[in-house]
């Protein structure tokens, strides 16, 4: 295994604290600065040795506790993919090479005449709040600043950051590096913007503080999720390029694993249950869902499990392994403080995924359909409306297989890195026409490019870059973006919607009567 044996076995040598935060590491590289960068690493080996562990368990509703682990690595594959370039060659203390990425135009004959996913309609709905104002002034954007994490502009097609504050773990990093290979993907294709970014669990620029007539427009600030009654701009999250504190691979190679996994797994072969699996204290629903567990007053048709990150740590990740979670015929999603990014992988089994009522949505989740791609659970009298579900799903065997096929068909077709990066290209490129400024790069800011991010990684962190690496330009246009949407299709939509979740509540209530 080489340089990938070192870096792995490195990893766990490591302090949580200076793992989590692998911006600090990168920060003085790309700063250019050859002793501090000395320095930096100096502190980290100490760091490994002295450093004290602590979190706050509400921050996040997937990993809480192995953050502050001492990082134990499973088993990892020998075959790891290079980077598309050697970090052998390149001198960290200089930073990134300065230099303009070049346009690079598909040729006719491999254009891409492929409509995008009903999803990307709603990057019309998410900027309509600047586009009826007519545009987005540096000042709507500087007034996101206090509830900013970061500051992102492309100029001149290189990528400048500006942090302002620590994240929790890597979800910045991941990010950046995420918008990198979307460079790398169509470089030379994304003009000039400014943008500021949130990296919470909770969007928090609400609607209500600017309406009326003497209101001030909006601050446009992007984020992982948002509601009905905010305005932040969804954008994929980090973890479709890997995270590495609880050992979930990017998206393009796990959507492979899960995909292989369901081919294995037949629906007569899978319990006949609902599963659960996670931290139960992040939301009032998950401690209610963990009431739905059997015990030998009831069954709810429910399999809900805690899941021990600090045990997990400490045992390599080896019962963690979501390629392996496909087992149940049933999968539960709900929300935790925010919205999961447990979602993609629940829809990905082919198991009929039953959604507790939503407060929050991710980029691609308001296009998915109750019947069709997820069974709606009500929030109230959680356990029953579980069972309901349950028992008619083994009394129905063909209608609950097919819509676990769909919401698994939706997250295989709708869902591949291929979108994911279109949904960011066209987002990104709308955003930037309603710019009325030319962006400048701010004194803080600093150059960020993929070599170097790349290069200056070790352990999981380094193999998560690698495997999510774009190794070169796209050989097919970005994705064309479906209409908007109009007064009539979207009010169609969303009473379709309505009508087959109250049309499912229906048939509970009537079942309950009986």
């Amino acid at each position: 295994m080489g340089e990938n044996s070192k870096s792995l076995q490195s990893v766990s040598s490591v302090s949580p604290e200076a793992y989590r935060h692998f911006s600090d590491t990168i920060w003085p590289v790309l700063k250019k600065s050859p002793f501090k960068t000395i320095i930096f690493f100096f502190s980290l080996l100490v760091a490994a040795h002295t450093a004290s562990f602590w979190i706050d368990p509400s921050l996040t509703d997937v990993a809480v506790l192995s953050s502050f682990l001492p990082f134990k690595n499973p088993k990892q594959s020998a075959e790891i993919p290079e980077f598309p370039f050697n970090c052998s060659n390149i001198d960290l203390t200089k930073g990134c090479a300065s230099g303009t990425h070049h346009r690079h135009n598909p040729t006719s004959s491999s254009s891409s005449n492929k409509e995008c996913p009903h999803y990307f309609r709603w990057i019309y709905e998410n900027l309509r709040p600047w586009k009826d104002r007519g545009g987005i002034t540096m000042e709507m954007v500087e007034r996101a600043k206090p509830t900013a994490d970061f500051r992102l502009l492309i100029v001149n097609g290189t990528v400048y950051v500006e942090r302002y504050r620590r994240v929790f773990q890597t979800r910045d990093v991941f990010t950046w590096w995420g918008i990198l290979q979307l460079m790398r993907r169509y470089p030379g294709r994304l003009p000039d913007l400014d943008l500021m970014f949130n990296c919470g669990d909770k969007p928090v620029i609400r609607s209500d503080d600017y309406k009326g007539p003497s209101a001030s427009a909006p601050p446009p600030l992007f984020q992982y999720c948002a509601d009905n009654s905010t305005l932040d701009l969804v954008f994929p999250d980090w973890s479709f390029w890997g995270w590495p504190e609880v050992n979930i691979k990017p998206w393009g190679p796990l959507l492979k694993q899960l995909m292989e996994a369901n081919k294995m797994m037949k629906w007569s072969k899978m319990e006949p249950y609902a599963h659960w699996k996670g931290n139960p204290k992040t939301s009032e629903n998950r401690e209610h869902l963990m009431k739905c567990n059997s015990s030998h007053n009831q069954d709810w048709n429910a399999r809900i499990y805690v899941q021990d990150w600090k045990k997990e740590a400490r045992e390599g990740f080896k019962n963690s392994d979501l390629a392996k979670q496909c087992t149940h015929r049933y999968k539960i999603y709900v929300e935790g403080r925010g919205w999961s990014v447990s979602e993609k992988y629940i829809l990905a089994c082919n198991s009929m995924a039953l959604v507790v009522k939503p407060r929050y949505f991710d980029f691609f989740s308001r296009s998915l359909m109750p019947f069709k791609h997820y069974w709606p659970i009500k929030e109230q009298d959680l356990c029953r409306s579980i069972k309901f579900a349950v028992d008619f799903g083994n009394s129905h065997q063909p209608v609950a297989q097919e819509i676990g096929n769909m919401g698994s068909k939706f997250v295989q077709e709708e869902l591949k890195m291929e979108y994911v990066y279109d949904y960011m290209f066209h987002l990104l490129n709308e955003y930037s026409k309603l710019l009325m400024y030319k962006p400048t790069v701010p004194k803080e800011a600093v150059e960020y490019c993929s070599e170097v991010m790349g290069c200056s990684a070790s352990g999981l962190m380094k193999q998560f870059m690698k495997e999510s690496v774009v190794m070169g330009p796209s050989n097919t246009e970005p994705c064309t973006m479906p209409p908007p949407f109009d007064s009539t299709t979207l009010g169609d939509f969303l009473d379709k919607q309505e009508n087959q979740t109250k049309e499912i509540e229906t048939w509970e209530n009537q079942n309950r009567r009986h």
